[in-house]
């Protein structure tokens, strides 16, 4: 088990997460890994791609922003940007952002991506039944 881990983790998480996660699910135990979720899984020949139906993303209006929400985005953008998730781009366009009020004061950002969802170009392929999956492969149910 140890060998999934690396020096980067914490000596006492590996102890923790065998405590709390049923042993049937140990070999899955780096899933859970604190290093492991500040980064992005190796780009592979197979990653994904989103293509737009049209050449460029809808253009959103400027809004301003309060002085919580633009410190709040400005966080989000900073950690996300380090962490590789986003990438940093000069085009004119952009999901607008929507902030909704925590019980502590505070705001949760909410990335509002329905414009571009509208013109991306779906990539829908059918589900076969578990059922008959394993019919087909002889397998009782």
């Amino acid at each position: 088990m140890e060998e999934l881990w690396n020096e980067e983790e914490e000596p006492g998480e590996i102890k923790t997460l065998m405590k709390v996660v049923f042993l049937a699910y140990h070999s899955y135990l780096d899933l859970f890994s604190k290093v492991k979720e500040e980064k992005l899984p190796p780009h592979h020949a197979c990653d994904h791609h989103i293509e737009l139906e049209g050449s460029l993303p809808p253009v959103g209006v400027i809004y301003s922003l309060l002085n919580q929400e633009l410190e709040t985005l400005r966080a989000y953008i900073s950690e996300n940007v380090g962490k590789i998730f986003i990438q940093a781009r000069s085009a004119s366009t952009g999901a607008p952002v929507l902030f909704v009020k925590k019980k502590d004061g505070g705001v949760c950002l909410c990335v509002h991506y329905c414009k571009l969802n509208s013109v991306t170009r779906k990539n829908k392929h059918p589900v076969i039944p578990t059922n008959h999956l394993l019919t087909v492969l002889n397998c009782s149910p």
